[in-house]
């Protein structure tokens, strides 16, 4: 979908006749993706829920955010598709935009699976889809095993020649705090020798709801902004590298006044 350097939402880009119906509330939005998630579980408790139908599915909420009036600004994917060898993704985490979005957009350039949260593998919606691409599961209550599992699993995964994509900060956040960002994907390169490409969102058209992020409301007047950076080399013991990947995501996030 995706084939050159970057891609910009057209501005004329028309909204969906039911979105436009739906009097800006989030109702058309929300009723597609709560679709599209219980279509996704029924194929992977079948067995058929395969990585074209991931990333099928992700193009379709892609899509579905750009029908309810979301524009994305997306750059450096030529940092991904030039990139030989799989790699590390390091992305702040801001809303459950980028968990859905981001197979369709990398996937197709370079073979992927996330880090993730043993809840997201233990809800009833997304359990199935989740088990079935495989990540590496996190409780994020103990860092120690944590660390233990991402350096056990990561490099079985790279050398296999899948890339990781992980979310360093503990939870979803509308602000960036360098403080929470750990340095877990740092680490894991400097064992590895895989390179990292950081990436920087603002994916706040997406909210993170009181009673679950995962149906929070939609905010048509905020864009969609993703840089993929050039990929990194970490030397030494990794902390200049995981600074300049927090200094990545904190200047864009200032130019996209945050």
């Amino acid at each position: 979908m995706l084939i050159n350097s970057e891609y910009h939402t057209p501005e004329d880009l028309p909204r969906s006749l039911g979105d436009t119906l739906s009097l800006n509330t989030r109702l058309y939005f929300m009723g597609r993706y709560i679709g599209i998630i219980f279509s996704t579980r029924r194929a992977a408790i079948k067995g058929l829920y395969d990585t074209q139908a991931w990333v099928d599915s992700s193009l379709f909420i892609f899509h579905l955010i750009e029908e309810c009036g979301g524009r994305f600004h997306i750059t450096g994917l030529d940092n991904i598709r030039n990139t030989e060898g799989p790699v590390i993704f390091l992305s702040n985490h801001m809303s459950t935009l980028e968990t859905m979005v981001f197979p369709g957009i990398i996937q197709p350039l370079k073979e992927v699976t996330f880090v993730v949260k043993d809840a997201l593998v233990k809800h009833f919606a997304f359990r199935d889809v989740m088990l079935s691409r495989n990540p590496i599961v996190l409780s994020r209550e103990n860092p120690r095993e944590d660390f233990r599992i991402v350096m056990e699993k990561g490099p079985e995964y790279l050398n296999s020649g899948k890339s990781i994509i992980i979310f360093p900060q503990s939870t979803r956040r509308i602000t960036f705090n360098p403080a929470e960002f750990n340095s877990l994907g740092t680490k894991l390169a400097l064992k590895t020798g895989a390179r990292i490409i950081p990436v920087a969102i603002k994916t706040d058209f997406w909210g993170n709801g009181r009673y679950t992020g995962y149906l929070g409301p939609i905010n048509r007047k905020k864009p969609v902004h993703m840089a993929f950076g050039e990929p990194i080399k970490v030397t030494g013991n990794g902390k200049n590298e995981h600074q300049n990947i927090i200094d990545f995501i904190s200047d864009h996030l200032k130019t996209w006044n945050q």
